[in-house]
């Protein structure tokens, strides 16, 4: 009990200092003109007040992730709290708070344009299809999997019920983003807040034992922590994903110093739902063992909300599986739109031309409902941690190149780097050679990242010398 709310206070403290020194070291400016107001279009450039860009964002980014991820990450047992907060106070918020703020410096430019800025246009054009094959997973697995638990729980047709999703989708695809986005964001992300918070008393208040960190493999398969762990709680800690979706708010925010509430604050926010959902399935079944004869993280979900805030948390527990995941897919699609229309150059005021980009979009999206893609979504918790090492060298390049303190993203970057090549190499999805040869030649390519980083650093000082 002691380390899970010792980790909720480090999260807090967190943001209130370490948030500080970030958001001082990038140097917002109160008086900066914002994207918002300089390229004001009536659809993805609209000034928003920033409580109602930290809820969006903070849906956004969260979805059913720090929720099904902390679930899943929970097998480890409470060793996962320590990469919770540690990941997501010098990871994931820095990450979140960097690409957001580079973003709005550079009129809300989306990843791929971002990261070809910084480290070249092999790596704009590598990121220009990773970014949108990446939404396109997330858009499509959240066109699916809410329609399945629709379809068991009402009966409806399955298909039907997919055409309703795509159709809400290109609404929101194309719209300006104040209309549907705007409008139901907010409510949604103060429900997973208030869901959050709910399970959060029920667990310290009920008789229910969180164990305290150890640094014990409680896995029951035992797998390891390393790289596993890094890789499986993903939004929670640090998540590519969310470099593809701060863009968004960054088209919208009045003022820079908005940036660390929005940005690293939603970071924070949702480690603290990863924290309590990784502490709710810990204990609740009494266990990992337990928790591993649970079922499903959705079942996990369902059950633990049901127990614990009665038929409130049985509605609690559909937005968790069902509409959270839309409302990831929404913006995934749109994410995909803005990142297209980027790298064309492509002006999406008039409605027509976010027509040309959405409805190609979506006709690969609709084909690939209907295709059975198991194993090639084993690889998006590795593909989503590899977008979120390159927008942290970016974002260390960039911090670099304005002569500040490199060091708060190049550390997480590094560390990174080592996480998914690791994996890569012992997953049995990827290459399964076995740690002993994942983890030395995880650590020789993040070595060789690392001094070309430095290397280039130089050069570039010499240069301009």
């Amino acid at each position: 009990m002691y380390s899970f709310l010792l980790s909720m206070v480090a999260l807090l403290v967190g943001y209130f200092v370490y948030g500080k020194i970030v958001d001082r070291i990038f140097g917002s400016k109160e008086d900066a003109v914002t994207p918002a107001k300089r390229l004001s279009d009536g659809v993805d450039y609209i000034e928003l007040d920033w409580k109602k860009a930290f809820l969006i964002q903070f849906l956004n980014i969260a979805g059913t992730g720090p929720i099904f991820g902390a679930v899943a990450g929970a097998m480890w047992g409470p060793v996962a709290f320590l990469w919770i907060v540690f990941g997501c106070i010098f990871a994931g918020a820095v990450h979140d708070f960097l690409i957001g703020m580079m973003s709005l410096r550079d009129d809300g430019a989306t990843i791929a344009e971002i990261v070809g800025k910084y480290l070249g246009n092999n790596a704009r054009t590598f990121m220009r299809f990773f970014s949108v094959i990446l939404l396109l997973l997330v858009g499509v697995v959240f066109i699916m999997s809410p329609a399945d638990i629709l379809n068991s729980m009402t009966g409806v047709n399955k298909f039907i019920l997919i055409g309703i999703i795509i159709i809400y989708y290109l609404l929101a695809t194309i719209l300006p983003v104040d209309k549907v986005i705007g409008k139901i964001y907010p409510i949604f992300g103060a429900c997973l807040l208030i869901m959050a918070a709910g399970i959060a008393i029920g667990i310290t208040v009920g008789d229910y034992h969180i164990p305290e960190v150890a640094f014990v493999n409680m896995h029951p398969d035992k797998t390891p922590i390393f790289p596993y762990l890094f890789i499986s709680i993903a939004c929670g800690a640090i998540s590519g994903f969310h470099a593809t979706q701060s863009p968004m708010m960054a088209r919208c925010l009045k003022n820079e110093k908005e940036g660390r509430r929005v940005f690293y604050g939603s970071m924070i926010a949702e480690g603290f739902v990863a924290l309590i959902w990784a502490a709710a399935a810990m204990s609740f079944f009494g266990g990992t063992e337990g928790l591993k004869a649970a079922g499903t993280p959705g079942v996990v979900v369902s059950v633990i909300s049901n127990t614990l805030l009665g038929k409130f948390g049985g509605v609690l527990a559909i937005l968790g599986v069902v509409a959270c995941p839309i409302t990831s897919g929404d913006t995934a699609f749109r994410s995909a739109r803005m990142a297209i229309a980027d790298a064309c150059k492509f002006e999406q005021k008039p409605i027509k031309n976010r027509f040309i980009i959405a409805i190609p979009l979506f006709a690969v999206g609709i084909a690939l409902c209907f295709i059975d893609f198991t194993i090639i979504w084993r690889y998006f918790a590795w593909s989503n941690q590899t977008m979120a090492t390159f927008a942290l060298w970016a974002a260390a390049k960039y911090l670099a190149k304005e002569g500040k303190n490199f060091w708060i993203a190049a550390i997480p970057g590094t560390f990174m780097t080592v996480v998914v090549t690791s994996y890569i190499i012992i997953a049995k999805e990827g290459l399964n050679l076995g740690m002993n040869i994942g983890v030395p030649v995880g650590l020789v390519v993040a070595a060789i990242c690392f001094f070309t980083f430095l290397k280039s650093i130089k050069k570039n000082q010499i240069a301009t010398a």
